[in-house]
């Protein structure tokens, strides 16, 4: 197996970069071009004809997710966040912040090279002159850039994949049937610059949660300022619905409604550990998962700058 690593890549140290800067290129396991700059050599994955490759790709953005492609090969989808599911087959999978899959590739292409492409929703987007891109590589093919075009008619979508496992959601498949229901929302206060779940900022703790527990404290009120805890009973079920425009996640999770989904599925909902809300204030993720590993979890976006906020 071979990993894939997407990242975004800054010139300004992050201090100085502004409120939300934008990236200046994306890399590919650890290489890539920016608009104006150099001709630098990009990532090359070499690979042999007629083999299959697993390929785990990971998300380890800042900001931006991406999507990705691989011009002239199908990608067969088994693994999401670490849970594996029923293969599925796409040619373009769009992967957010902290978000990782595994896919199959056959190589089964006239030897040539080939661009890996990763579009980012933000930044400089497109392919003119490498960006966003790395090469896959058969062995005999010349040390050149690939000349290839992309062809995309099977977009990964989040209700297509389905758990290989114990597919089912945990509890009652009915919405707000669980043991626990929840709705967070989450909005950005523009006066001072500070997210709010249900109303409430994150003010971070003075001294470490875990810390916290072993000093004594007994009630997770004590831990975080008020409203900054959701203190859940063991053992039930719980259904968290979260309206579209932020990325977050507790513990893994079944997604029994994703985002530009308006159908609830309990049957055989992905299980995940990282989800996409949404852009749109019409979309709402759910989410069931079980209290069965307890202790102290924090919600949270994966995007680095709302960490600070």
């Amino acid at each position: 197996s071979t990993i894939i690593t997407l990242a975004d890549w800054y010139h300004t140290p992050a201090p100085i970069a502004g409120l939300v800067p934008t990236p200046d290129a994306t890399l590919i396991n650890g290489k890539g071009r920016y608009a104006g700059g150099p001709t630098v050599p990009l990532s090359v994955i070499r690979v042999l004809p007629g083999v299959r490759y697993r390929f785990r790709l990971v998300s380890l953005s800042c900001d931006p997710n991406y999507t990705f492609s691989i011009d002239g090969h199908s990608l067969t989808i088994i693994e999401v966040d670490s849970e594996s599911v029923q293969p599925l087959v796409v040619d373009e999978i769009q992967i957010f912040a902290g978000q990782r899959y595994s896919f199959i590739l056959r190589t089964n292409q006239p030897i040539n090279n080939y661009w890996i492409r990763a579009n980012p929703n933000i930044g400089t987007q497109g392919f003119a002159g490498g960006l966003n891109s790395a090469i896959l590589r058969y062995w005999g093919a010349p040390n050149i850039d690939p000349t290839t075009t992309s062809s995309v008619s099977a977009p990964l979508v989040e209700t297509n994949l389905h758990p290989y496992s114990n597919p089912a959601a945990p509890g009652v498949p009915t919405v707000g049937a669980a043991d626990v229901n929840l709705n967070l929302n989450i909005v950005f206060d523009f006066a001072s610059l500070k997210f709010q779940v249900n109303g409430a900022p994150f003010s971070e703790a003075t001294v470490p949660v875990l810390l916290q527990i072993l000093s004594g404290a007994t009630t997770p009120g004590s831990l975080l300022p008020a409203g900054s805890v959701y203190e859940l009973p063991p053992n039930k079920v719980i259904e968290i619905s979260m309206p579209g425009g932020s990325i977050g996640s507790p513990h893994n999770f079944a997604v029994v409604r994703s985002a530009g989904s308006s159908v609830y599925n309990y049957a055989n909902p992905v299980r995940r550990d990282v989800v996409s809300l949404g852009s749109s204030t019409n979309d709402n993720v759910t989410i069931r998962f079980q209290t069965d590993n307890s202790g102290p979890w924090i919600m949270h976006c994966h995007i680095d700058w709302h960490l600070e906020m």
